[in-house]
């Protein structure tokens, strides 16, 4: 049986209700299986930055510090906002993997070059294994073995880093194919698969902070998902980003949501 970690982070999201990623992340559990999930207690409190140019730094530390005890290998990670992936990947073995990062925004950002100071933003760029050292992956993951899939809003700092990565669109991933040669090029022989849900198209999905048009829909992702997995074991996945604005909204969501947990499980 696969094994669910959920993390309700909201201290790495730049949205005025970050905490909706909280409410989103425990929604979400209550439709897992209870004996094989298990639902970190995160600090309330937004932290400190502690000096450096990441907000609320100190309980990201401390989350990410839980995350390490609980382990993270075939895991499927429910968050929270994305910069719980990055804690994922730092709890286990990265050497010979590839990550799939399917995201609205390429979250590329440095502590130098982020507007908000929001870690979310950075998350991609910490997997590389560069930004606030106290948040990063050492080693980080090669170039070489991350792909971006379905990047729409990209910010100009964000550009010339994601130039030299290799770009998947929305469009692409209807065609599975397509996906299943963009990771089998990396020569990984596992892959990590991460999902902010805006990533999806807002006609078919509705319960996320920063809404972008032109995305993917469930039904694509799901195959596209299905079909990389036949040629590549997944080394664990995350789905974050969900924020439904009231119980109702989340009830309406579900379904995709749970459609994605069943590709990535």
């Amino acid at each position: 049986m696969t094994r669910f970690l959920v993390i309700p982070q909201w201290q790495g999201s730049p949205a005025a209700r970050a905490m909706l990623l909280a409410d989103g992340a425990l929604a979400i559990a209550g439709d897992l299986p209870r004996a094989a999930t298990t639902v970190l207690d995160v600090p309330i409190e937004a932290g400190e930055s502690l000096g450096t140019g990441v907000h609320r730094l100190s309980s990201l530390r401390r989350i990410r510090a839980q995350v390490q005890d609980a382990g993270t290998e075939g895991t499927v990670v429910i968050g929270g906002d994305c910069g719980v992936a990055v804690a994922a990947l730092a709890a286990q073995d990265t050497s010979g993997l590839a990550v799939l990062w399917c995201d609205a925004h390429p979250d590329l950002h440095d502590p130098d070059t982020s507007p908000s100071g929001a870690f979310s933003g950075m998350a991609l760029r910490a997997v590389l294994g560069e930004g606030e050292p106290q948040l990063v992956l050492s080693p980080g993951i090669p170039r070489d073995r991350v792909l971006v899939a379905g990047a729409r809003a990209i910010d100009d700092a964000e550009s010339p880093e994601l130039d030299r990565l290799s770009v998947l669109s929305a469009a692409d991933l209807t065609d599975p194919e397509s996906l299943r040669r963009a990771v089998a090029d990396t020569g990984a022989g596992r892959v990590w698969v991460h999902i902010d849900v805006d990533v999806l198209d807002p006609s078919e999905f509705s319960g996320v902070s920063d809404a972008e048009p032109f995305g993917v829909s469930v039904s694509a992702l799901v195959a596209a998902i299905r079909a990389l997995r036949e040629s590549v074991p997944l080394a664990g996945a995350s789905i974050t980003g969900f924020a439904p604005r009231s119980p109702a909204d989340a009830v309406d969501d579900l379904g995709a949501i749970l459609r994605l947990v069943g590709a990535v499980a």
